[in-house]
């Protein structure tokens, strides 16, 4: 493989040492002693192999957004199968292959594009595997859209020899719609909306067509307190700490509704556009990145069918008034709220001093011969109650009028 090669640090020529010679005679005499040793004479010059690691052979590459992205795990061993003494720099090479040359064997010569110095590589490593983006500009994209760049590393861990090529990594390369800039969150009562606008460029030009959205979420770990958190969405310079996105959903519209989550919890959005290219689909870099606290501020609806019905006297217990409604059917519910007036329109006074578990309630302080509106509301398990249902009135007839139904 032809490589042109960047500039190598050189390490410092070793000094030229004197050669000492001794007579013969002492050797002599001394017998079989320094024969069987097989020490160098003292000054003797050592001749230090240096250390090759063996090839990378699983490099591979994707492209994201407008990066290429490089895996590959880092040699352990030289190529005389001794272990490296210490962490071996990295260096990246690259080529475009046009696509006429992408079924044939022979390839367009790689050039040096990055070297990572040892001190560095840990800021590239995760466990054993290393990560290393290749930002692509678009002076490395207009005059190669459809073409295959191909990628080659190489380890150095002295500065007389390198390693061998890395097997041959190679991706089609399209430039990827603009990252989305300006996606927003809206907490409703059955979810988040997320909405956004459609990327119009790319680094090159215009944008291709965009075949779906990709919705990415993850949950954040605050490090504020929960009554600090934010109330409403807002974009992240920073966001505390994240755990990974994933991806939840897909959408063929610059809007998606994710009705799985909760209350109270913390979450970060991030979008991606899929361009459909002839051969790929492409996803973008993330959007901007949507943080939300859903908090439930969304009372349930008015409880339904109030009724009202007087129950006469009997054995020895009062009359009174049975308020009775429709359960709700939402799910959230705690309880319900009665309130009773004496004149129509005005809600009165809640005649419940805890809230009733079951849509029922029974007025022991209704007075024969008046007339009572009563009302009724639902509160859910955040705290917030309804709006007041229909008014039903009744009233506990005087003795000897008769009941009415």
């Amino acid at each position: 493989m032809e490589h042109e090669k960047g500039e190598l640090v050189s390490s410092p020529s070793s000094e030229t040492r004197a050669l000492f010679f001794f007579p013969l005679l002492p050797f002599l005499l001394l017998g079989s002693y320094s024969w069987l040793s097989g020490c160098a004479a003292p000054g003797e010059p050592m001749e230090r192999k240096p250390q090759v690691p063996t090839a990378i052979t699983d490099l591979a590459a994707h492209q994201q957004g407008n990066d290429v992205i490089l895996t590959f795990t880092l040699p352990q061993d030289t190529v005389d199968h001794h272990p490296l003494k210490k962490t071996s720099a990295i260096e990246i090479y690259r080529g475009f292959d046009p696509p006429a040359t992408l079924t044939s064997a022979v390839h367009e010569p790689l050039f040096l594009i990055l070297t990572i110095p040892p001190a560095m590589v840990a800021n590239f490593s995760e466990k054993d595997r290393v990560h290393v983006v290749n930002l692509l500009d678009s002076n490395d994209l207009a005059p190669h859209i459809g073409w295959s760049a191909s990628y080659a590393v190489r380890t150095r861990a002295s500065a007389k020899k390198e390693s061998a090529d890395s097997n041959r990594a190679s991706v089609r390369v399209y430039p990827a719609p603009d990252p989305i800039a300006d996606l927003k969150t809206e907490v409703t009562h059955s979810g988040v909306i997320l909405t956004w606008t459609p990327p119009q460029r790319t680094i090159v030009g215009s944008a291709p067509p965009i075949a779906a959205y990709h919705i990415y979420r993850s949950e954040a770990v605050p490090q504020l307190q929960p009554e600090t958190l934010p109330t409403a969405s807002e974009s992240v310079g920073g966001v505390p700490k994240l755990k990974a996105l994933g991806r939840i959903g897909e959408s063929p519209e610059p809007k998606f509704q994710d009705m799985q989550v909760e209350f109270a919890k913390t979450y970060v959005y991030a979008v991606r556009s899929l361009a459909q290219y002839p051969e790929v689909a492409l996803e973008s870099a993330d959007s901007n990145l949507a943080m939300v606290t859903p908090r439930d501020i969304f009372p349930p609806a008015a409880p339904l069918n109030v009724t009202v019905v007087p129950v006469p006297a009997q054995s020895g217990h009062p009359a009174y008034l049975d308020v009775s409604w429709a359960i709700s059917p939402e799910t959230d519910i705690a309880g319900y709220n009665v309130y009773r007036s004496e004149r129509d329109g005005v809600s009165g006074a809640r005649s419940n001093s805890e809230l009733l578990l079951t849509p029922a309630f029974r007025d022991m302080n209704a007075l024969p011969g008046r007339q009572y509106v009563y009302t009724a509301t639902a509160v859910d398990r955040a705290g917030n109650e309804s709006p007041a249902s229909a008014p039903a009135s009744g009233s506990i007839p005087l003795d000897g009028q008769p009941t009415k139904p």
